[in-house]
């Protein structure tokens, strides 16, 4: 009973339980399915991340089975990461109309379809109608998982550690794709690659249509904007598509240039339009916030270097170490655990110390892992041992870094905005990636190039060894003998020499990010608080 004289105490007179019902997303009760949630995004995610590097191992493979022409191999390399890059943008926005557990299950029977298509292929344009389905349906896929990991995770301190499974599983899948796919090719052959699709494709529907909460965006509405889609992906496949290019055909190609400068024309009217519109297809606004922004820099600048490095290192396993696709791939398993134990390890550090220097210092850690191959160099010669310091050193900095950056990003974007940060974040991810191929991956051929001693071969078959690692491994087992073996020792010097100064651009690149987040990071910023 009431003490006789105090008035009765209402929700509206309590400051404390008035700020709580201002931000239900913290207060909400928490769903007791969200870890049977988490466990089927995990699943979905490894597939797809490991489908983005398992055709590195399957390509040689396939090529001698379909024999396909120069051209048809460049779209079977990349017409993936076109599709799925040109489309991120548009899909984040369907979800937040369609409904995200909606277009997720879309996304996975698309997937199954393309995978299907890949598997009974007997011409390489098959294989490119299917590559670019299965970038549809991941693009559909990825930015729904991040968008219902956020809806069904209320908690801040639970979602951190959920985005840290996250950035766990889909760091793992993109390293763990070459061994699982050198298994399955070695023994069943390149279209086994694809098969593996299936069977996971079809638990994760099954599970999904089950457990996952359906989610939609409040701010959704209005009419579709058919213009903001066109000019998104016109920008977005022109930019993927010269940066790509540019990579290939080198920086005297007009063509590269030509798409560059239509991504930046196409991306610049969407982006004046999205900001004119009540309900954009891509809220670019959240790069106003500076830890949003910051986020978005540590997650791109390190994947430029990331994305070379991964490509660099696998070539020369391959090619200067004469290593199979499979023991390539074992050799790379140093980066994916120490990035899956740094990314457990995150959280915790996220909520002793200040955002910025978890951030930080992972970054640090990664450009040392970076630089550690060009040090090395200066001293003794190059082996793997060296590799795998590097490697280890290179997944705890990465594991730390993608991990913090994600929660920070996601958690600076309002509930109802998260589709485009996911979006956002997907584009980091993927353009990062090619970047970092394209640009570090030219340096590393010119100096390749630059490193080759005169040889003692006829014109053509000296350009064609000038023209890439990859080719004058091809030439030196066609010639066989002395004559090959002194050929591959030099090629692989040359190429020893060439990728290491690629590795210190791209810590210095990591380091730029590090001076970016602890100069522009709120000292107080705290994203696994509620708020």
């Amino acid at each position: 009973m009431r003490a006789v004289g105090l008035p009765a105490r209402s929700p509206e007179r309590n400051p404390m339980r008035a700020r709580r019902s201002t931000t239900p997303l913290d207060t909400a009760p928490l769903d007791p399915r969200r870890w049977i949630v988490l466990a089927i995004l995990s699943g979905s995610l490894l597939l797809i991340s490991m489908d983005t590097t398992i055709l590195n191992v399957a390509f040689p493979s396939l090529v001698g089975d379909l024999q396909p022409g120069a051209v048809q191999q460049l779209w079977i390399i990349d017409v993936y990461a076109l599709a799925l890059s040109g489309l991120l943008v548009t899909a984040g926005a369907l979800g937040d109309r369609w409904g995200r557990k909606r277009l997720l299950m879309a996304g996975f029977a698309i997937f199954s379809v393309a995978s299907l298509i890949a598997v009974f292929s007997t011409e390489a344009w098959h294989v490119i109608v299917a590559r670019a389905l299965l970038g549809v349906g991941g693009a559909a896929i990825m930015p729904s998982t991040l968008s219902i990991l956020r809806s069904a995770f209320t908690d801040a301190k639970e979602r951190a550690f959920a985005l840290a499974v996250w950035a766990a599983v889909f760091g793992g899948g993109m390293a763990f794709g070459p061994v699982v796919g050198g298994l399955l090719v070695e023994h069943h052959g390149w279209h086994s690659a694809f098969l593996l699709n299936l069977p996971v494709a079809a638990v994760i529907v099954a599970a999904g249509l089950r457990y996952l909460p359906e989610s939609r965006s409040p701010r959704a509405g209005g009419r579709w904007d058919w213009w903001g889609v066109g000019q998104s992906i016109v920008g977005m496949l022109a930019l993927a598509g010269g940066i790509k290019q540019l990579g290939k055909s080198g920086i005297a190609d007009p063509l590269p240039w030509a798409l560059l400068a239509l991504a930046a024309v196409a991306l610049t009217v969407f982006v004046r339009r999205q900001l004119r519109l009540d309900n954009p297809l891509l809220q670019v606004r959240l790069f106003a916030k500076p830890a949003f922004s910051v986020a978005a820099t540590a997650i791109f600048l390190p994947m430029v270097g990331m994305g070379a490095i991964l490509f660099l290192v696998t070539q020369w396993f391959q090619y200067g170490q004469g290593y199979t696709p499979l023991e390539a791939g074992l050799r790379l398993l140093p980066a994916p655990l120490a990035l899956i134990c740094a990314s457990m390890v995150a959280p915790t550090l996220m909520q002793r110390f200040a955002i910025r220097h978890v951030l930080g210092a992972g970054l640090v850690l990664l450009a040392a892992g970076m630089a550690l191959p060009w040090i090395f160099q200066q001293f003794a010669e190059l082996g793997y041992p060296a590799f795998a310091v590097a490697l280890t050193v290179m997944g705890l900095g990465a594991g730390t870094a993608t991990t913090v950056a994600s929660v920070t990003l996601i958690s600076a974007a309002p509930a109802e905005e998260v589709s485009s940060a996911a979006a956002i974040e997907e584009t980091c991810y993927e353009l990062g990636s090619a970047m970092g191929v394209a640009i570090l991956g030219s340096t590393a051929a010119v100096l390749y190039r630059g490193n080759l001693p005169v040889l003692d071969l006829d014109g053509a078959t000296a350009a064609a060894v000038r023209e890439s690692v990859g080719e004058a491994a091809h030439i030196a087992e066609g010639l066989g003998g002395t004559v090959g073996k002194g050929l591959i020792e030099a090629a692989s010097q040359a190429y020893t020499l060439a990728i290491t100064p690629a590795f210190l651009i791209a810590g210095l690149l990591a380091i730029a990010a590090a001076a970016t987040t602890w100069t522009m990071i709120p000292r107080d910023l705290r994203p696994t608080e509620n708020h």
